[in-house]
């Protein structure tokens, strides 16, 4: 109904009413497919995350925000953004993030985790999370950019020690199920060349004939 009813004032109030509009889409195409509880629950997430929008709009445009929504998947551990500040990217380009809604500042995000980095709540010069919300995955660049912006700040749930050694553990897990995966296909081959089909003599020289394409690697 605050969608279809309130339109923003300023740039800030209509770009969270638009998202908000997106979200109410969003959770009522998801709510049309979910065939489980998890799904239902991200239709929930969907439309609660619109209903930010719209409280942070009723907000900027002086009206009353409404009751406490619930918080967000995510959003807690998050924070908020503090303190106005602008960096610089690798692009030249700069990105602003406040706590409050202004020209400069008119893109809300209600806060929470998007492809495993969270993002705190607050206005931003531009919807730097989008990308990564629509694909799964950050921009290159990205990652010192967030060190830059929130080293420091008080009240966002964000380390930029913490999440560097995060992407050092999970680009070493990664190697290692690689490791372990190429180890576990080797001997497999291994096997399939001491005892299996070479070992019976249907390998490459003859037997079945089927030990030449049997290498054991699952692709």
């Amino acid at each position: 109904g605050q969608v279809m009813q309130i339109s923003g004032t300023d740039a800030a109030s209509t770009q969270a009413m638009a998202d908000a509009s997106e979200r109410f889409t969003a959770a009522n195409s998801a709510l049309a497919q979910a065939t489980s509880t998890k799904q239902a629950m991200l239709a929930r997430e969907s439309a609660l995350e619109g209903m930010h929008y719209v409280s942070a709009a009723r907000d900027i445009m002086g009206m009353n925000p409404g009751p406490e929504l619930p918080p967000l998947e995510g959003q807690r551990s998050a924070g908020k953004v503090t303190e106005k500040r602008t960096i610089e990217g690798e692009d030249g380009q700069t990105l602003t993030a406040s706590p409050y809604a202004s020209d400069e500042t008119p893109n809300y995000y209600p806060g929470g985790t998007v492809a495993g980095r969270p993002v705190p709540a607050g206005w931003y010069s531009r919807p730097w999370w989008a990308d990564a919300m629509a694909t799964g995955v950050w921009m290159m660049g990205y990652s010192m950019m967030f060190n830059a912006m929130f080293m420091g700040m008080a009240g966002v749930g964000y380390s930029g020690e913490a999440a560097a050694a995060g992407e050092v553990g999970d680009a070493g897990g990664d190697m290692g199920d690689a490791g372990a995966d190429a180890g576990g296909d080797m001997g497999d081959a291994g096997g399939d060349m001491g005892g299996g089909d070479m070992g019976d003599g249907g390998g490459l020289f003859g037997g079945d004939g089927g030990g030449i394409f049997d290498f054991g690697f699952d692709f």
